[in-house]
């Protein structure tokens, strides 16, 4: 692997700080999240914010293609010039930002599920997994390096100060565990925090089903919103144009007692009280 720094300098570039570039710099980490990943020959990956390649040219050793998606322009070139340095023909670099890509048109395209793969920027990560939740009939499976805390947040149960939007959107589609711990002195440039890379299988995990998603994640994007509140009053407000005495209505006809706090509620709990909202007329 060529260091990062180098590279940058030869093409008299800089990391962009407000864009959360930190480039993986260590060749072992980049082999131990791709060997860890259950990544195969047939595989075709979307990976995130591929940078200088760090990732991209040992998975594009292993797998079918790969779609690097880089928003940076000026990061094209010497990405670019280190895949074909690397002999490799099956990479297909799109300079686009990853929240505006239309995920299920490559799926398609591709005729089968994509494995999604990256170092994403801090910045947007959170933006980036409700993206691939909202998106999961398109993919297999995704493996993301995030910041540790972020990580933790997204593992979180109920109950804890950690469980939140993500946590609740996880357990209802996703099932996560930890593949790698990376340690942020192996980044240039080095950031605060370490990192953890998440495997992320999506399926189904609950047993009760959302009849609708969008106000599944509406719910829980209202309940989160005001977590130190009772959820009768975190549920009316402007994201689902409730008042305090339909919001509590809605609460007991779901078996929810409306003086709890968001943080108590089970995904299961959050998946029966969306049903009962839709079931209601309430969108």
């Amino acid at each position: 692997m060529t260091s990062p720094a180098l590279i940058l300098k030869a093409w008299n570039l800089r990391p962009k700080k407000g864009w959360g570039q930190n480039f993986l710099a260590d060749r072992s980490s980049a082999n131990k999240i791709v060997s860890r990943s259950g990544l195969t020959t047939e595989d075709v990956v979307l990976e995130v914010g591929s940078g200088l390649g760090a990732l991209t040219i040992p998975m594009a050793r292993v797998v079918n293609k790969i779609y690097a998606v880089e928003k940076d322009k000026t990061l094209i070139p010497p990405l670019t010039q280190e895949i074909e340095n690397a002999d490799l023909t099956n990479v297909a670099i799109l300079n686009q930002n990853i929240l505006e890509l239309d995920v299920a048109a490559i799926a398609e395209h591709e005729n089968q599920p994509l494995t999604v793969m990256g170092n994403i920027p801090y910045n947007i990560s959170s933006q980036i997994f409700v993206q691939f939740a909202l998106n999961r009939q398109h993919l297999r499976s995704a493996s993301l390096m995030f910041q540790k805390e972020l990580a933790q947040r997204i593992m979180a149960s109920p109950g804890s100060k950690a469980y939140g939007r993500l946590a609740v959107m996880a357990s209802y589609c996703a099932d996560v565990r930890v593949i790698a711990e990376i340690p942020a002195t192996r980044f240039y440039p080095k950031p605060k925090v370490d990192s953890l890379v998440l495997n992320i299988a999506f399926g189904q995990q609950t047993k009760t089903l959302a009849v609708n998603e969008t106000l599944l994640y509406k719910i829980v994007k209202a309940s989160f919103s005001k977590r130190r509140k009772t959820l009768k009053n975190a549920l009316s407000g402007p994201i689902l144009q409730l008042d305090a005495a339909t919001a509590k209505d809605q609460l007991v006809a779901a078996g929810i007692d409306p003086s709890r706090r968001a943080e108590t509620l089970s995904v299961e709990e959050f998946v029966n009280l969306s049903n009962q909202l839709y079931a209601a007329g309430i969108r």
